[in-house]
């Protein structure tokens, strides 16, 4: 079976996932792809940066917009292990970013709970859900589930 680009690039999204795993944030990483390149990149840093806005995402929109040398991310694809918030979907709006693929929903903190009445993605912004979907789930589960078995 031969592997999309959208799982190609949420393998990588995973790696970065994994990397914040590692340093005791939650884990969910971001890819952002130009034209097949890789622009921009990020896993969480709340912990680290005792900052509740260091999203994978915010992360990844930054070094996007770095890279690019502009604000307006229309012609890349945002890779991200789990469904964005709706803060990152709004910083997805403003930087009319042209898709958002998302592995694991998030029913309780995610963007779609809210989009529909609320239209936090730019119109244009294509969606796709549950790329991976198992693999981003297991990680975020298994992180939270040892979380709990530590506390107590």
């Amino acid at each position: 079976m031969e592997v999309t680009p959208d799982e190609r690039y949420m393998r990588l999204a995973l790696q970065e996932a994994e990397q914040a795993a590692a340093r005791d944030e939650v884990p969910v990483g971001a890819i952002i792809v130009a034209r097949d390149r890789i622009i921009g990149r990020g896993h969480n840093l709340c912990e680290q940066l005792h900052d509740f806005t260091a999203h994978a995402e915010m992360q990844a929109f930054t070094a996007a917009s770095e890279s690019l040398g502009g604000k307006h991310l229309d012609q890349c694809t945002l890779y991200v292990t789990l469904e964005p918030c709706p803060m990152c979907a709004g910083a997805a709006f403003w930087t009319r970013i042209g898709r958002v693929v998302y592995g694991a929903s998030d029913a309780k903190r995610g963007f779609s709970r809210w989009n529909a009445e609320r239209g936090l993605l730019h119109p244009k912004t294509e969606v796709v859900s549950g790329v991976l979907e198992a693999e981003c789930s297991a990680l975020v589960r298994d992180f939270f589930a040892r979380k709990r078995r530590l506390k107590g």
